[in-house]
């Protein structure tokens, strides 16, 4: 297939205009077009009725070679939904607090030049996308894409309380606050799941989370085998119990894998600490939840409302985003992959033990 003349290639910016500076963004997108030598952008504004899903999917239809997400998470998780299997790849602008998918993918934050250079001149990659289809009370069904993480439980409740004004302020560190306000909610959830192809199993749990990623801000790898581009979701479910639970909780994912876990000393280290049992991971392509009662879900840090259940399944590949030429991601060694099948496997006969010691008290 001959290649595309530069002058006939064009981009697409669909941009929140509350999270930029878009004389900045108009200047620095000029720029790096002429450059490039490719025609003049597209501009697409985003609204709270269609925070980017259509605007993408216009952006695509309309030859758009490249589609540059400016906003937060938000932002991104539409741009990228409408872009499912389109021609177009997504480009990252971050510009809000968390930048989940940003960070996963070890890209710049805060130097718009670059980011929009790499827009023009990257390579694509080829990623996952998260697929969750949501029920709801009154039995409807919505579904949505993601692409870091889809949770219920404290997961969720933590981002329905936090503070917009102290997230403005102090950014991520405004979690801190919204935590402390989840934590005194003691409600456990039962969870009814099936992992796959396997049988229905049933587990107790403060939160479930879903990750087609591992990092969260902060310094913290929630998922230290999660990898956005293996076909598989890796999901943690959490369950403390009192003060010595979530202490269990705290050093597992801060220290260990937000530590340890960053070095090849420090993942031999890991290697020889126990599992907890506060903490269990299970590894698969689709993973499907009832409740007994409503819970609210969150979609890559935005809350989607209540659900009594919902199905998350892996699209492999569907999006392809544009990284700096030569850019390298990170992933988790075959150790480590093995470890963390082995650990699922333990996690789902736990839940059948729970499961029948439940059956038999009844």
């Amino acid at each position: 297939m001959p290649a595309t003349p530069a002058a006939t290639r064009r981009a697409a910016v669909v941009y929140n205009p509350v999270k930029v500076d878009v004389d900045a963004l108009r200047a620095a997108v000029a720029k790096a077009e002429e450059a490039a030598g490719w025609a003049a952008s597209t501009w697409l504004e985003t609204s709270v009725e269609d925070p980017g899903t259509g605007q993408a999917r216009k952006a695509a239809a309309d030859g758009a070679e490249v589609v540059l997400a400016v906003g937060g998470d938000g932002t991104v998780r539409a741009v990228a939904e409408g872009l499912r299997d389109a021609d177009a790849a997504l480009a990252l602008l971050p510009q809000g607090t968390g930048n989940l998918l940003a960070r996963n993918l070890n890209l710049t934050l805060n130097n718009l030049d670059e980011s929009v250079a790499t827009a023009f001149t990257g390579a694509d990659h080829a990623i996952d996308l998260g697929i969750a289809d949501l029920r709801r009370m009154d039995g409807s069904r919505e579904t949505h894409a993601f692409l870091v993480m889809a949770g219920i439980g404290l997961d969720a409740k933590m981002i329905v309380n936090q503070d917009e004004e102290l997230k403005k302020r102090f950014g991520w560190l405004a979690y801190i606050d919204a935590i402390g306000k989840a934590l005194r909610d003691t409600n456990r959830m039962r969870v009814r799941f099936r992992l796959d192809d396997g049988p229905p199993r049933t587990m107790n749990a403060h939160t479930v989370l879903v990750g087609n990623c591992g990092s969260l801000p902060g310094n913290i790898l929630l998922l230290p085998e999660a990898a956005v581009d293996d076909g598989l979701f890796d999901i943690v479910s959490l369950r403390p119990e009192g003060f010595i639970g979530w202490l269990e909780v705290w050093v597992k994912i801060v220290w260990e894998n937000g530590v340890l876990r960053r070095s090849q000393v420090g993942r031999k280290l890991a290697g020889l600490t126990k599992e907890v049992r506060t903490l269990r991971y299970l590894k698969g392509a689709s993973f499907e939840v009832s409740l007994d009662h409503a819970e609210d879900f969150e979609l890559d840090g935005d809350v989607f409302g209540e659900v009594t259940g919902f199905r998350a399944t892996v699209d492999p590949g569907a999006l392809r985003v544009r990284l700096p030429e030569g850019h390298e991601l990170d992933r988790p060694t075959g150790a480590e992959k093995a470890e963390a099948t082995q650990a699922s496997r333990e996690a789902v006969a736990e839940a059948d033990t729970a499961e029948a010691d439940t059956a038999a008290a009844r």
